[in-house]
């Protein structure tokens, strides 16, 4: 009862400080006064039955001089408690934490972006439960295309809006329904009919026509090189959305059947990370490291891809020297899971030696180890080029070099842009759950 009445008494000053200049002098000194004899009783430790009255006075008072602020209706509560809730999420993302999905493969396998399940054939797609258990657990999506006429599938190549291989254009959409969003639309040609389909803008799907139809070769570029020289080729002019467009298509070798499935896959979600924003504060960034920072200061990426966050894995700070020398020749893994023998080796070098720290990502892209494909010379680091960090900046990089648009291309991020490091993988729930890499 006596934190009751301490509670009453604080509404009471604040009515009394907030309100005195638009009330009566009469309610003015019956607050008061209904506010000292409460205050006298809760201090002589009154009983609980004198303290009751006491509080039982004051309220009346209160309800007559309240105004806005006191009584309250429940609408007016719930509002104000969403509101202070809100400050503190926005707080706590604004200075602590925050997170953050990764919609590209540019980290991949440290960290992975979306990428595609593909099924070969209808008796191996999920059942409904399993879809439904696929979309809680790894946020995976359905495709599922059929044929719309008899004959061999087509897969038009050229003239894509972004870096995949194949046709595309970008267009409207929602998410959850809702939201509106950018989507990716994918043209296949079923012995000249087109069925159209539409996928998140940042999915790999190059990734999902080497497995669906090429898993056999190296690379997707090497089968299209190969499908090109073997004249499966042609030129063809189908009708999209009642717009007549040329377009070179290779062929899949894949025969179906109006009705049959021409391609079936998931699309699984990107690593969701929580990302510390408080320790770069208090500590320079390690070499290493996770890295995110905003691109809104970073000529050739604000003016084509605006204010974004990225996340890359820092290679260098201000006075290093950061190089990549070739190597000999190696058998590695690309980013599709493929085997390829043509490339040199190369290794990152950082001031002259072979950089070893967070020696799982760096050693296994030296090496070429497992999934790990190998750092692409490029940009300001060509073979045979020193980068010189400046004073202030910093040099990131992918660690799926061959599939990352990062430093070598568009050079240093700003020290002002630094956000933070990435601390856990929070979702979905796979091998990688858990602190990140």
């Amino acid at each position: 009862m006596r934190g009751h009445a301490a509670n009453w008494l604080e509404l009471a000053e604040k009515v009394y400080h907030f309100r005195r200049d638009v009330l009566s002098p009469t309610d003015v000194a019956d607050l008061q006064a209904k506010s000292a004899q409460l205050r006298t009783s809760l201090k002589e430790r009154s009983d609980v039955s004198k303290l009751k009255l006491g509080i039982e006075a004051l309220e009346e008072t209160l309800r007559r001089t309240g105004g806005k602020i006191y009584p309250k209706s429940s609408f007016v509560e719930n509002i104000e408690f969403l509101l202070v809730a809100a400050i503190v999420i926005l707080g706590i993302r604004t200075y602590f934490i925050q997170p953050f999905k990764i919609p590209t493969n540019s980290m991949w396998p440290s960290y992975f972006g979306m990428t595609p399940q593909v099924y070969p054939t209808p008796k191996d797609e999920p059942s409904k439960p399993m879809q439904a258990a696929r979309f809680l657990l790894l946020g995976a999506s359905s495709r599922r295309i059929d044929a719309p006429a008899d004959g061999e599938v087509l897969l038009p190549v050229g003239g894509g809006q972004g870096r995949s291989v194949f046709y595309n254009r970008i267009v409207s959409g929602r998410t959850w329904l809702v939201l509106p969003t950018k989507l990716r639309e994918y043209v296949i040609l079923v012995d000249g009919v087109p069925v159209t389909f539409r996928v998140p803008l940042d999915f790999d799907f190059d990734w999902t026509v080497h497995d669906a139809f090429f898993p056999d070769q190296p690379s997707l570029g090497v089968a299209v090189e190969k499908a090109i020289r073997a004249r499966q080729a042609e030129v063809r002019t189908v009708m999209i959305d009642g717009r007549a467009e040329t377009l070179r298509v290779i062929r899949t070798g894949k025969r179906v059947r109006k009705g049959e499935r021409v391609l079936s896959f998931d699309v699984l979600t990107g690593d969701q990370l929580v990302i510390d924003r408080m320790s770069y504060h208090f500590v320079r960034p390690s070499v290493g490291s996770g890295f995110v920072f905003r691109t809104g200061n970073i000529p050739g990426l604000s003016s084509d891809y605006g204010d974004q966050y990225y996340i890359k894995r820092l290679v260098g700070t201000p006075g290093d020297r950061i190089e990549i020398r070739s190597g000999v020749s190696s058998t590695s893994d690309n980013a599709g899971g493929n085997r390829s023998t043509s490339d040199a080796s190369t290794v990152l070098m950082r001031n002259g030696r072979p950089i070893d720290e967070h020696a799982g990502a760096f050693r296994k892209n030296n090496e070429r180890e497992g999934l790990y494909g190998g750092y692409q010379p490029g940009g300001i680091l060509e073979l045979g080029q020193v980068a010189t960090i400046p004073d202030g900046k910093f040099l990131a990089l992918g660690d799926n070099s061959r599939n990352s648009l990062d430093g070598r291309s568009w050079g240093f991020v700003p020290g002002k842009d630094v956000v933070g490091r990435p601390l856990w993988i929070y979702y979905p729930f796979t091998n990688r759950w858990g602190p990140a890499k």
